[in-house]
C-alpha cells in the first residue's frame, strides 16, 4: 500500500508538471502568434500606404483604378436592376425629339392655331405635328408667293395628312409628289427617301405646285396640272376640292365657325367661286385676322 500511495503521488506530480508546461507553451505561442499578427498587420498597413502614395502620383493608373472601381459598381448594380428597366435603358435615345415633326400650338399665331385646330379635329391627327406643317406652310408659302391655306389644303385633299400615303401610281407622302420624277429635288434633301419626312416632302410639293402654277397661269389650271390632267378634258373635280378646301381654311382663319365635318362642294358666297374672282398668290399678313379668331379657337393655345 504505502508503494502504491507513492506511485499516485508521483503520478500526480507529472500530470501537474505536464499541464504546467502545457500552458506555458500555450501562453508563449498565443504570445507568439499576436506579435506576428501585429507585425504583419503593421507590415500591411505599410504596403497600403506606400501603395496610396504610389499610386497619387501616378495619374493615369488612379484614373485606371477610378474606372475599374466604377466599372466594378455599375455591374453589380445591373445585377441587382429591373430587367425591364434595363430594356428601357438600352433602347432609349435621348436624341430622337430631334427627328420628331411637331410644334407646341402655344408657339403659333392665333390665325395659325385656329386652322391648326380645325385640321387637327377635321383629319383626326394630333395638333403638334399638324402645328410644324401650318408653321412650315406660312414659311414656304411666304418664300414663294403662295397662300399657306393652298398648301394645306392640297396636302388635306392628297394625303388626309398621312406622311407615308402612296398612290397607284407611284405619288408618295403628304403633297403625293411623283418621287421617281421629281427625284432631282429630292437631291437638296439627300435623296428620294427624304420624301417621307412630312417637311421635305412638303417643301419638294410646293416646287412642284409653283411650277405648275406658272406653267398653267393660274391656280385652277395649275392645280389641275399638279395632279396630272393638264392635258385632260376633267380633273375629276380635284381643283374644286382643293379650293373648296382652301375656302374652308380661309374662313377658319378669318375667325368664321367652319364645321368640321364640312362638305367639298364649293361654298355659294365664297370669294373663290365669285364670278371673275381670281385667288391671289400672295399670303394674307397674320394680322389681319388674328383678332378675329373665336374663343374656342383661342382655348387650341392654352
Amino acid at each position: 500500500m504505502p508503494v502504491i500511495r507513492q506511485f499516485l503521488l508521483k503520478a500526480r506530480q507529472l500530470c501537474g508538471s505536464c499541464t504546467q508546461s502545457a500552458g506555458v507553451f500555450l501562453r508563449d505561442v498565443g504570445s507568439g502568434m499576436l506579435e506576428v499578427s501585429h507585425n504583419t498587420l503593421a507590415l500591411l498597413g505599410l504596403i497600403a500606404v506606400a501603395l496610396l502614395i504610389f499610386v497619387a502620383g501616378r495619374s493615369e493608373l488612379r484614373q485606371s483604378l477610378e474606372n475599374s472601381a466604377l466599372s466594378w459598381l455599375q455591374a453589380r448594380q445591373e445585377a441587382r436592376a429591373d430587367p425591364l428597366d434595363l430594356l428601357a435603358d438600352e433602347l432609349g435615345e435621348p436624341d430622337a425629339i430631334a427627328r420628331a415633326t411637331a410644334s407646341d400650338p402655344k408657339d403659333l399665331t392665333l390665325k395659325q392655331a385656329a386652322v391648326a385646330q380645325w385640321l387637327s379635329r377635321r383629319y383626326r391627327v394630333a395638333p403638334e405635328p399638324v402645328s410644324r406643317l401650318v408653321l412650315e406652310a406660312w414659311h414656304v408659302g411666304a418664300k414663294t408667293g403662295l397662300d399657306p391655306t393652298l398648301i394645306l389644303a392640297i396636302m388635306a385633299v392628297e394625303s388626309s395628312f398621312n406622311p407615308f400615303a402612296q398612290s397607284a401610281v407611284g405619288a408618295q407622302g403628304l403633297m403625293q409628289v411623283m418621287t421617281h420624277v421629281h427625284d432631282d429635288k429630292y437631291e437638296r434633301f439627300g435623296g428620294t427617301m427624304a420624301a417621307f419626312d412630312p417637311v421635305t416632302n412638303l417643301r419638294v410639293g410646293v416646287q412642284v405646285l409653283k411650277e405648275c402654277i406658272s406653267r398653267a397661269g393660274g391656280i385652277e389650271a395649275g392645280l389641275r396640272l399638279y395632279v396630272g390632267a393638264g392635258n385632260l378634258s376633267s380633273d375629276d373635280g380635284y381643283a374644286l376640292k382643293v379650293l373648296t378646301e382652301q375656302s374652308h381654311l380661309l374662313a377658319v382663319a378669318a375667325g368664321k365657325l367652319v364645321a368640321f365635318n364640312a362638305s367639298n362642294g364649293l361654298p355659294a358666297q365664297s370669294p373663290l367661286s365669285l364670278p371673275g374672282a381670281t385667288p391671289s398668290l400672295t399670303p394674307e399678313p397674320a394680322q389681319d385676322t388674328d383678332a378675329a379668331v373665336s374663343s374656342e379657337q383661342v382655348a387650341f393655345l392654352r
